[in-house]
């Protein structure tokens, strides 16, 4: 059992790339919505494109929101941000700081993503393999649009990964830099605009026959291996985000010992026992009720 909160404010779970709010009974956050509403938080989970770029999700985000608080009632709502969910809930709250009370960014590319600057160095720009890779990603995000029930949303695999490399992010933070780090590691105000703003990610680290289930987990040990095409961070990363890449706001902590989807509790909850993602989710709600969020 975790503990009893109720945040002043809704918590609005935003997914990142090829997310998606719920395909049959598969949640893209793995038994966070349900503990959060045990524990007395009203929560939703928008459904935004796959695959496009961050103003784009943004915006369909902002829209979602002035839906939600329509339909509720509510002033204003909490983001948590889970990858390219981060940079998403950053645009909203830059944009409309009135509807939005709290930005949580949960292993968010702040600066960018080492692994899409290395996939887009691969895919020449207007060349055959990146219009081959376009068809082929685009196809996938619009069958998971399809089974979720949201196949109306646009999806552009290549604005999205341009909009998660170093430089693509540098130009997003150029004009939303709410939040963001003055030094390389640091941390970043925690209220801008009247928005609080947290951060919170993992690191893959030891040796895989110490991680327990996560050894048996097929996404883990893709991101084991994605890990390796770090430079700037390698030695701290969770296989797609930087450690000090993911520093947003006051800094809960940027090296529990999880990859990139344990995070939201992926796969069906095959993480290792050192961590529980789903109490992190809960405690932060307490944090917000704390701060009368």
């Amino acid at each position: 059992m975790y503990k009893e909160v109720t945040t002043k404010y809704p918590i609005l779970l935003v997914h990142g790339l090829f997310g998606f709010d719920r395909i049959g009974a598969v949640e893209m956050f793995h038994a966070v919505p349900e503990a959060l509403e045990r524990a007395g938080c009203r929560v939703h989970v928008p459904a935004l494109s796959g695959v496009h770029d961050n103003e784009t999700r943004g915006k369909q985000l902002i829209d979602q929101i002035e839906r939600f608080l329509r339909r509720t009632g509510y002033l204003k709502v909490n983001l948590i941000g889970h990858s390219q969910g981060a940079l998403t809930s950053r645009y909203a709250a830059a944009m409309r700081p009135d509807i939005v009370a709290s930005v949580t960014s949960v292993s968010g590319p702040n600066h960018g993503s080492e692994v899409a600057d290395r996939v887009r160095r691969a895919l020449t720009p207007g060349q055959m393999p990146e219009a081959v890779a376009s068809r082929l990603t685009a196809g996938f995000a619009h069958f998971l649009a399809l089974l979720s029930g949201n196949s109306a949303l646009p999806q552009d695999p290549i604005q999205a990964l341009d909009a998660l490399t170093t430089e693509g992010v540098a130009a997003f933070n150029r004009t939303y830099s709410q939040g963001l780090p003055s030094t390389w590691g640091g941390e970043g105000a925690e209220r801008v605009n009247g928005v609080h703003y947290y951060s919170w990610s993992g690191c893959i680290d030891g040796s895989l026959l110490s991680e327990g289930r996560n050894a048996l987990d097929p996404l883990h040990l893709a991101l084991r291996s994605y890990a390796r095409l770090f430079e700037k961070e390698a030695a701290f990363n969770d296989g797609l985000v930087g450690r000090f890449s993911s520093h947003l706001g006051k800094v809960i902590r940027s090296d529990y010992p999880m990859d990139h989807v344990d995070s939201i509790n992926q796969s069906a909850g095959l993480v290792r026992k050192q961590v529980d993602p789903v109490k992190l989710y809960v405690d932060h709600a307490a944090l917000l009720f704390s701060k009368g969020l």
